[in-house]
């Protein structure tokens, strides 16, 4: 056999060994979702090894900077972020096609190596839009050439790790997606089922308030005839023992006259006549009645109004009743000559806040959450209705009302209401 056909023979089993290695190298790959760079160390390592370079890393470029997202070798750790401005990198970006240097250093018009190393190829990561995203670089301490085989191996594997980085973009950014999707279905869930809890409330209401109409009435014609002969007793001749149960009966007749009477208004649906109202003069017009009210005798109640002022819209005599409830609670918690504090916020963007704060002892903090419930009350003869009847009224405004109290400051009761004008 001659000289030249055993050449052959041995470049033969040259290339079917190195097309050997680069079948096995591509079926080691193995890409999952989130593993990335363990994906693209592969790639690098797998260049390096097949073409006989020094050093390989897998770059990502966007807006005039490389990220080094994988590198054959160790390179410490953080983030590697690079200008492409005057780097071989660059010219690839620019180009948009492979370049391969023999020796960077005598042609510099190419962009600068890194420091040790001379020769260089580039081959440009391209997407199936045909969109450059990134490089794999190889880096050679010693000048050398770069066969076209060399460049179609790294071509090969360049195709795979663009496909890797374009799908794992794609997969976080349906990630963010259906994060914003997700938050956007509980958020609309729970409106909904704010929606339905509001419109069974509104059925449970309206259905105790048909019943509760009728339950009055029903007490309210027999309750009158009794006060009608308790009071006839009145005029008559008695002994200071029975005049003491007359008096007795005829005030708990009284207030369950009031009782009945709150529990229409609490049940009654809230029907607004709506105007728009100037906070301050609403106010002002409330405190002449209020310092009239045998809560308020001796009590002193500082207003403190908004300038410039400010427009709600409302109905004014529920709103009426919602402050002259709130500040005869407030009155009714201090003691005579100390003082109640009004005070109008505007502070907040579409918001005002009327602020009623007294001094007085401290609500339990265990209290506060059941102060607006029916029937509940802290006063030994309280009907428990008052604030229930207030929270009613401020949420047919779309407005709310909260509490908060403690032994240093005190108790604020805080009405919100949404602002028309200033």
């Amino acid at each position: 056999m001659s000289k030249t056909s055993n050449d052959e023979i041995l470049l033969h089993n040259q290339t079917w060994q190195r097309e050997r290695q680069i079948i096995i190298r591509l079926s080691s790959l193995n890409y999952r979702t989130g593993e990335l760079g363990s994906y693209l160390h592969n790639i690098a390592c797998g260049v390096s090894e097949l073409i006989g370079v020094d050093w390989t890393v897998v770059t990502f470029c966007q807006e005039g900077f490389e990220t080094v997202l994988a590198s054959s070798l160790e390179m410490g750790d953080g983030e590697h972020v690079y200008s492409l401005h005057g780097l071989l990198t660059g010219t690839v970006i620019q180009m948009g096609h492979s370049l391969a240097v023999k020796d960077a250093q005598k042609y510099p018009e190419y962009g600068q190596a890194p420091e040790g190393y001379c020769a260089y190829l580039g081959i440009p990561l391209r997407t199936a839009e045909n969109k450059v995203i990134g490089t794999i670089c190889s880096f050679n301490h010693q000048p050398r050439d770069f066969t076209k085989e060399d460049i179609q191996i790294v071509e090969l594997f360049a195709e795979r790790a663009a496909t890797a980085i374009d799908n794992y973009h794609l997969y976080q950014q349906q990630c963010k997606f259906n994060h914003i999707l997700e938050a956007e279905v509980e958020k609309r869930t729970a409106e909904l089922q704010a929606t339905q809890a509001k419109l069974l409330e509104q059925e449970r209401l309206a259905a105790i308030g048909e019943f509760a109409a009728m339950i009055v009435h029903e007490i309210r014609n027999p309750l009158t005839t009794m006060i009608m002969g308790l009071k006839y007793f009145q005029k008559t001749i008695l002994t200071e023992s029975a005049q003491e149960r007359l008096a007795l009966a005829l005030t708990e007749s009284s207030r369950l006259e009031r009782l009945l009477s709150e529990i229409l208004l609490y049940a009654k649906p809230q029907v607004l006549q709506l105007c728009e109202l100037d906070v301050n003069e609403l106010i002002h017009e409330l405190l002449v009645y209020i310092h009239e009210m045998p809560e308020a005798l001796e009590r002193k109640i500082e207003f403190f109004p908004v300038l410039p002022t400010v427009k709600v819209l409302g109905d004014k005599d529920k709103l009426k009743q919602v402050f002259i409830n709130i500040l005869r609670n407030a009155c009714e918690a201090v003691a005579p000559g100390d003082i109640v504090k009004c005070k109008v916020d505007c502070s907040h963007i579409n918001k005002v806040y009327i602020n009623v704060h007294n001094g007085g002892e401290p609500i339990p903090s265990e209290f506060i959450s059941k102060l607006s419930q029916p029937f509940f009350s802290t006063k030994p003869c309280g009907t428990g209705l008052g604030l229930a009847i207030t929270k009613r009224i401020l949420n047919a405004h779309n407005g709310e009302l909260s509490i908060c109290s403690d032994l240093l400051t005190g108790t604020t009761v805080s009405v919100q209401l949404p602002v028309v004008s200033f």
